[in-house]
This record gives C-alpha cells, sequence and structure tokens, in this order.
C-alpha cells in the first residue's frame, strides 16, 4: 500500500514527537535525584560558629563545601544526626588545606579537631546514596 507525501509526513512528525516524548522521560527518570530540589539546608556561618541542619533527605549524592572563618587552631565539633540508609561523611580543612578531622556523620557526639592553621577552613558534607536528618555544629575551640 503505498504512502502518500502527506502521510508520510505525518507519521514521521508523529514518530519524531513520540521519540522526543520517549527520551524526555527517560532522561528524567534516570538522571533525577528525588530529594535534591527539596534539599534546602538550614546554614548559620559566622566567624568561630557554623551551624548545619537538614530534615529528611533520602537517597541523596551530593557533596558540598562551605568556607568558614576559625580564629582559632582547633575545633569543637558536635554531630547528632540520623543516618539510615547510605552514608554521610563530615571532613574539616584548615587554611592550609590539611584535613584536621573527618568522620562519619552516623557517630554522635562531641568530638575535637586536630590542631590546624587558623583562617579560613573548608566544611565538606559529602553524602553517598544518604537517607538521613543531619545535624552539626562546629565552633571555635576554646
Amino acid at each position: 500500500m503505498p504512502w502518500e507525501k502527506g502521510e508520510v509526513m505525518s507519521a514521521l512528525k508523529w514518530l519524531c514527537q513520540s521519540t522526543a516524548v520517549v527520551i524526555s522521560v527517560a532522561l528524567v527518570a534516570g538522571c533525577s535525584n528525588p530529594t535534591s530540589p527539596g534539599v534546602q539546608p538550614e546554614i548559620t556561618n559566622v566567624t568561630d560558629n557554623f551551624q548545619y541542619q537538614v530534615t529528611k533527605i533520602q537517597n541523596y549524592t551530593h557533596e558540598a563545601t562551605h568556607i568558614w572563618q576559625n580564629t582559632g587552631a582547633r575545633a569543637n565539633v558536635n554531630q547528632a544526626t540520623a543516618v539510615t540508609g547510605g552514608s554521610a561523611t563530615l571532613v574539616l580543612l584548615d587554611s592550609e588545606g590539611a584535613v584536621v578531622y573527618s568522620r562519619s556523620l552516623a557517630e554522635n557526639g562531641t568530638f575535637i579537631s586536630a590542631v590546624g592553621v587558623p583562617g579560613s577552613w573548608t566544611i565538606r558534607v559529602t553524602y553517598s546514596a544518604a537517607s538521613a536528618t543531619v545535624n552539626f555544629r562546629v565552633q571555635k575551640a576554646t
């Protein structure tokens, strides 16, 4: 059965539109992280005091860094986190980039960093398929 030119063009147009829809749906389904658009941590970042809280993340993979001013050589870290899946890690680097603290956020308690160089410290929070409610505070050690 021969097709008329208009019928072929209509069929090709329909095929292209359908393919575009299928590809778009596949990309969204394959690349989306269901919690990343809604993850909005509450952060207080002032000299010698950094606080971070985020609730009910699920299967979240991400790494975030924050610059924090520490006028001291050490930091007190208080972790009060509930990790129910995956992992979440907190790392502190001093102003020269040396790691002075690294611990799973699943470990709760108050800890102290190693001695570092005062100034602009980096706070790195790394999530790997994490389901958690995260709460920690980093303060200049006195």
